[in-house]
């Protein structure tokens, strides 16, 4: 094994082999505690665009509050769908919320606020690239707009493929009070939602970030340029291509200040 595959896997809390079912009760214990020690809370929030990490996040956030309200506590998942404009892929969204049932559903169009906050940088250039990590920031302010209106705390859907490759936005969709995915690759979401009963489209869909106007629904894997296939295969530990493995760790490191708190004087990072 690579130097930095050990110290990465180790990092990030993968398993080689994971039994899906026990995953899923893992997680979804860790959403009921989480608001059993923080009894403030009323609800949990999270945007659904339809991919595999939303419904796979959506569906584990729906199952805690079902037991909370077994339990007796006030509690409501509320699922956002977060479309700037017209989503191109509103019926994989739509079946996501189909699949997990939320107790409330909103939809909010983030373009009238992206497109603003565009326009009033007249004399800033605002890159394709640019324009779509406003998006993903956007799409964060509201669901913690949300939050803050219903006493909830907003679910991130980060995990191990993801958080290695730093493919998320900083103070986007990286954003979150919890993240009940951590510690698990591409292939053991889908185990786990196709244990759940998912529809085999939910997991099966191509990932993609679909931020950027120029390149709508462009994958994630040609993004990157290296696949979920390969990226699980590091994090379970396993020999990949040099190649590909060279690719994995020039994004982790290049993102590392991604996977950090603010800098202060006093941290070595950024020595």
């Amino acid at each position: 094994m690579r130097p930095l595959q050990k110290e990465i896997i180790e990092l990030l809390k993968v398993q080689p082999v994971i039994d899906p079912k026990e995953e899923i009760e893992k997680s979804v214990t860790f959403l009921v505690d989480y608001v059993k020690k923080n009894p403030f809370l009323k609800s949990y929030v999270l945007g659904i665009s339809g991919g595999q990490d939303s419904t796979l996040g959506g569906k584990l956030a729906q199952m805690a509050a079902d037991i909370l309200k077994e339990e007796g506590y006030d509690f409501q998942f509320i699922a956002i769908r977060l479309p700037y404009g017209v989503q191109k892929d509103e019926a994989d969204a739509k079946a996501a919320l189909e699949f997990i049932k939320p107790d409330q559903e909103l939809v909010v169009d983030i373009k009238p606020a992206v497109d603003a906050v565009v326009e009033s940088l007249k004399n800033v250039t605002i890159s394709d690239f640019n324009k779509g990590n406003i998006k993903a920031r956007q799409r964060m302010i509201v669901q913690y707009a949300v939050a803050g209106s219903f006493s909830g705390a907003v679910i991130g859907t980060d995990h191990a493929a993801e958080n290695v490759t730093g493919f998320y936005t900083k103070f986007g969709d990286g954003a979150a009070d919890v993240t009940p995915l951590y510690r698990l690759n591409k292939r053991q979401g889908r185990a786990m939602l196709k244990e759940l009963g998912a529809a085999s489209a939910l997991y099966e869909k191509i990932p993609t970030a679909d931020l950027e106007d120029n390149k709508p629904l462009i994958a994630d894997e040609v993004a990157l340029g290296v696949s979920y296939n390969d990226i699980d295969d590091y994090l379970e530990g396993k020999e990949i291509a040099d190649s590909a493995a060279e690719i994995i760790e020039n994004w982790y490191l290049k993102t590392q200040h991604k996977r950090h708190l603010p800098i202060t004087i006093f941290d070595d990072f950024w020595k």
